[in-house]
């Protein structure tokens, strides 16, 4: 097998959006992404197309073998340089899955009552989009909703960035803020926008209670944040409170301390929904 082979010429092609569009199939570097992509297909068959592996990653990685094999996953041992050339990064981690689309229908990513959504709109930097799925995987949250003209999640930044918790939750991608915004509310949710210049805080906000409801959370763009109009979708718009110098937050991080406060709050009106607890893995663990 060569960079020259028809199976790697496509799987590499991946990295460009016009090719993972037309294919339907996005790239899941490292042992982590892969483990969880082969996680997956055993319960959603033909999720994992194929994995490529360089020879020591597959000495190394029996169990990923294993589990490869037993969702009926090909396996491609390859040289250092395919695994370059897929993967399109100076340093790959030796390992890649070849993975179907994930997304659902909005519709479906907001059945079953959820309790905790975040709606990204115009999110631009794919680190920040894949940090924000692994943040809202992380706070028990129910759902991702990805809207307007932003990054497309299944870029391969994006995919690292959230160390497979892109397949962990829903993930729906939804053009038009105006319908992702009526859909949850049609799911029962209140709509927070989480807005810098805003004059209630999450401290107020939990001292009013709004914390303990239903919320979609509304994440705008990293330069501008919510432009007017999404903005004035939301029932509320509340700031994260800084406390030290700093000007504000990162998109991500703000996003992480707006779930966690929601999940914090609702986990404590509500502990049987915490029954399962939080995961062994510690939050430094990737």
């Amino acid at each position: 097998m060569t960079v020259r082979t028809g199976r790697v010429r496509a799987a590499r092609g991946l990295s460009e959006r016009s090719q993972r569009t037309a294919a339907g199939r996005f790239l899941a570097e490292g042992p982590q992404a892969v483990r969880e992509a082969l996680a997956e297909a055993v319960r959603r068959p033909g999720l994992v197309v194929e994995v490529y592996a360089t020879a020591e990653a597959s000495a190394r990685q029996g169990e990923l073998r294993r589990q490869a094999a037993s969702a009926g996953v090909g396996w491609q041992e390859a040289g250092d340089d395919v695994l370059r050339a897929i993967c399109a990064t100076m340093h790959p981690q030796g390992l890649v899955a070849v993975c179907r689309f994930v997304d659902v229908p909005l519709a479906e990513a907001l059945a079953g009552a959820p309790r905790l959504v975040v709606v990204g709109v115009d999110v631009r930097d794919p680190g920040n989009a894949g940090t924000v799925v692994r943040c809202a995987d992380a706070a028990g949250a129910d759902a991702v909703v990805f809207c307007g003209t932003g990054v497309d999640p299944y870029n391969p930044k994006a995919v690292r960035a959230s160390t497979g918790s892109v397949f962990h939750l829903p993930l729906a991608l939804e053009p038009d803020v105006s319908i992702a915004v009526a859909a949850v509310r049609a799911a029962g949710l209140q709509v927070l926008a989480a807005d810098g210049a805003a004059t209630l805080d999450l401290d107020g906000a939990e001292a009013r209670g709004l914390l303990s409801a239903p919320t979609a959370w509304l994440i705008g763009n990293e330069a501008h944040g919510l432009d007017r109009t999404a903005r004035a979708m939301a029932d509320t718009a509340v700031g994260v409170p800084l406390y030290g110098r700093a000007e504000s937050l990162n998109l991500a991080a703000a996003a992480a301390v707006c779930l966690y406060a929601s999940a914090r709050v609702q986990r404590r009106a509500d502990p049987a929904g915490a029954a399962a607890g939080p995961t062994d893995s510690p939050a430094s663990e990737h």
